[in-house]
C-alpha cells in the first residue's frame, strides 16, 4: 500500500537500526465503568506500510472499521488480549493494562524484536522497547494497535447493549456519561461493572449498607 510518512518516524528509525519486526502495542478501555480492557499488538510490514493511520480516537467509526480490515489484511501479525473486570479489580487498572499489553505482545504469531508502547513501561519485557507519550498519535504501529483494540472493545460493548439496553452501552461503551450514571442509580450494577471505580463502588457500598 502507498505509505504515509507522518507516523512512521519511530518505525523508520528502528528499522534502520536493524530491527525487522517492530510491534506497536496499545490498550482501550481504562476509563469506562463497565466492560473489559482490550489490548492489541500489531507488527506492520515494513515493505507494505499502511497509509492514513491515526489515533483511533481521531477516526470516525466508519474509518476505524475500514482500517481494522486493512490492518488485519496487510500487517505481519496482530494479537489481542481481553482483560475482564475481575482482573481489573484484582490488579488495578494500571497493572491490568501492563499485563494485557504484555500478553498481547506474547500472543503475536511472529515474535517481535522491538516494541513501541503507548506510554507504558515494561520492566519485565525481555525485548527492547520504547515507551512513547501519546504514542497512538506519533507511531503508525501503536495507532494500528489502538484501532484494533477500539473496534473490538466497541463491538463487545454493543453486544452488552443488547443484553443490558437500559445502560445505553451502544452510545457510551461503558464510559460514565450522564445517562449511564443515572442508569446505575436506577438499576444498580451488573456483572460487567468495575466495582472498585468510584461511581460503582459508591453504589456497592450503599447496597451493603441497606442490606
Amino acid at each position: 500500500m502507498q505509505m504515509q510518512n507522518d507516523l512512521y518516524e519511530f518505525e523508520n528509525y528502528f528499522w534502520n537500526k536493524g530491527y525487522e519486526s517492530i510491534a506497536g502495542v496499545d490498550e482501550v478501555g481504562r476509563g469506562p465503568l463497565a466492560g473489559p480492557l482490550v489490548c492489541a499488538a500489531v507488527i506492520i510490514d515494513k515493505h507494505n506500510k499502511i497509509s492514513g493511520l491515526n489515533d483511533s480516537k481521531k477516526l470516525s467509526p466508519k474509518k476505524r472499521e475500514f482500517f481494522f480490515d486493512v490492518i488485519l489484511q496487510y500487517s505481519t501479525a496482530v494479537a489481542v488480549s481481553v482483560i475482564d473486570e475481575s482482573v481489573i479489580e484484582t490488579l488495578n487498572i494500571y497493572h491490568a493494562s501492563k499485563y494485557g499489553m504484555m500478553q498481547a505482545v506474547s500472543l503475536l504469531s511472529v515474535k517481535p524484536d522491538f516494541v513501541l508502547s503507548d506510554a507504558m513501561k515494561f520492566d519485565d519485557l525481555k525485548i527492547p522497547y520504547k515507551s512513547i507519550i501519546k504514542g497512538d498519535q506519533k507511531s503508525a504501529s501503536i495507532a494500528a494497535a489502538s484501532i484494533i483494540a477500539k473496534v473490538i472493545r466497541d463491538n463487545i460493548m454493543f453486544f452488552y447493549h443488547k443484553k443490558y439496553p437500559q445502560y445505553d452501552f451502544i452510545h457510551n461503551v461503558g464510559y460514565p456519561t450522564k445517562k449511564h450514571l443515572l442508569a446505575l442509580k436506577k438499576y444498580g450494577i451488573i456483572p460487567i461493572h468495575r466495582k472498585n471505580y468510584a461511581p460503582v463502588k459508591k453504589i456497592v457500598e450503599n447496597e451493603k449498607y441497606y442490606t
